[in-house]
């Protein structure tokens, strides 16, 4: 008997030995790339210009990523405060172990019966309201939010959607053609008639914000807008299909919308004959902390008709959801039309989304987002209140913006700062990115396993940048004065701190 207990401990530690092996071989192997010029060259040569990179000027060349970092070719560690795709941490040992298995035994259509994917779907309806619960598998939040208007046009027998400013839902047609963010560019496609835009619900830099509005609810006159919409559609003899929107707006500019809008806003919709359309591609999977999904963050009243999913789910790998209501699948279903997505809902896609539920369930990794993006958002305001040019900190969980102003009571957008600050981080070897209308506004989403010593790097390292770009107004005017004054001119010129150099630039 201790014979045989000793040979399988013994290949028990052959086993980790190898793997760990393995591993390390691969880590090694990773490291011999081509030179990073090579890649440029390629990739300028053979993928679409309009395939843009992060930090374009000197982009980053990342080879392999765990956790909460990602690696370069030179073996750089940056710590990742963006990539919300990573939801359970970079390469999750589990969910990389779910995808190789389940790919070595299957991988095909959702024709044939697998187990994987009824355990994905009824899971997913496990984790949502009544009567949130059936489901439709594909690959993308591009290809869901598409999906999402075909079930709605269905349902409702109308065409016209309702969006909100600078949404962004998609790179499909359909979707671009419901994102204002794509649409209005300067080559855009322009809003189709079908399409009407409400005002994103900003109560920072909004059409209300919460300054100008002291005694009022917001979330109420946001909605009267959408309200409005729905009476134009009817007075134009057309009928309300959908109102679709974030449940958190993400390249709004990390948006919270305020209380009461969204009730009311359904409510608005819903009466005009449509439906509501809840994006949580973004913001879903207990990102926000304190609920598993951000449009609970608005009451328990808040239930939208169809939800959509997407990049958190297969944590790096292409898969995406929509989950709706038997009536609305009764009437997609009465159609007659078969629907088919070859590789959505395919064994290999369910069995890595069903590990990282299981992650973020065993991990307590919603729990990990509430706690560290409460003492985040905390320790942002602190700064908030020694660096000018934070005009505002909003967030949940580990959803959070930073607005960067050059001047707090005209809320001036500071663009220039924020592009300097993004690539400052970068050198520092912190990865964040910009968005919003005007590309103000810091914008993180980490993986959610960043921990609390992340949050506090994060915010020593930004503090040391933000003084780079941190002006007084005053001390501006004065050195302006100075300088048309200034008898020995080159002298003073010689001795002015380097941000206001920037400043004047910019």
């Amino acid at each position: 008997m201790n014979e045989i207990i000793f040979a399988v401990l013994h290949c028990a530690r052959l086993i980790v030995t190898v793997e760990s092996s393995i591993k390390d071989f691969i880590m090694a192997e990773s490291l011999e790339q081509m030179p990073k010029s090579d890649t440029i060259r390629l990739r300028d040569r053979y993928i679409g210009q309009s395939c843009k990179l992060f930090y374009k000027s000197n982009p980053l060349k990342i080879v392999r990523a765990e956790g909460q970092y990602m690696y370069d070719e030179k073996g750089n560690q940056y710590l990742d405060c963006i990539n919300n795709v990573a939801h359970v941490g970079h390469c999750h040992p589990d969910v990389v172990r779910a995808g190789q298995e389940q790919i070595a035994l299957l991988s095909t259509n959702n024709r044939f019966l697998h187990d994987n994917l009824v355990l994905c779907a009824s899971r997913l309806a496990s984790l949502l309201p009544e009567p949130l619960s059936i489901c439709f598998l594909v690959n993308s939040g591009s290809e869901a939010n598409d999906l999402a208007l075909r079930l709605a046009q269905t349902h409702t027998k109308n065409k016209d959607v309702i969006t909100l400013d600078h949404a962004y839902h998609g790179h499909l047609t359909t979707t671009i053609d419901i994102s204002p963010y794509k649409f209005n560019k300067l080559d855009g496609t322009g809003k189709r008639d079908w399409v009407h835009v409400a005002p994103c619900p900003d109560v920072y830099r909004g059409k209300y914000c919460a300054i100008d509005y002291i005694d009022e609810d917001l979330g109420v006159k946001y909605a009267e807008d959408v309200k409005q919409i729905c009476k134009d559609i009817k007075a134009q003899g057309r009928g309300v299909c959908a109102y679709i929107a974030e449940s958190l707006m993400s390249v709004g500019g990390q948006i919270l919308p305020p209380p009461n809008y969204f009730q009311n806003v359904y409510r608005h919709v819903r009466e005009a004959g449509g439906i509501c359309i809840a994006d949580e591609v973004q913001v879903g999977f207990g990102r926000v902390g304190t609920h598993m999904w951000a449009f609970q963050l608005f009451g328990e009243d808040v239930v939208p008709d169809i939800i959509t999913l997407g990049k958190p789910m297969g944590n790096g790998h292409p898969v995406a959801a929509v989950v709706t209501t038997p009536e609305i699948a009764r009437s997609f279903y009465n159609t007659g039309i078969e629907y088919f997505n070859t590789y959505g809902g395919n064994p290999v896609s369910c069995a890595i989304t069903n590990a990282v539920m299981e992650a973020i369930e065993r991990e307590g990794l919603q729990e990990n987002a509430l706690k560290v993006g409460n003492h985040l958002l905390a320790e942002l305001k602190k700064l908030a209140k020694r660096r000018k040019i934070i005009g505002d900190v909003r967030g949940a969980g580990l959803f959070v913006g930073i607005e960067l102003v050059r001047d707090r009571i005209k809320r001036i957008p500071a663009t220039a700062e924020a592009k300097h600050v993004v690539s400052r981080m970068k050198e520092k070897k912190i990865l964040i990115s910009s968005d919003g209308p005007d590309n103000n506004v810091l914008k993180l989403k980490p993986p959610m396993v960043f921990t609390l010593e992340n949050a506090n790097h994060f915010i020593s390292v930004l503090d040391k940048v933000l003084d780079e770009v941190d002006i007084d107004f005053d001390e501006v005017i004065c050195i302006l004065h100075l300088l048309r004054y200034a008898a020995n001119y080159n002298l003073y010129q010689n001795n002015i701190p380097m941000k206001y150099y920037f400043f004047l630039k910019n």
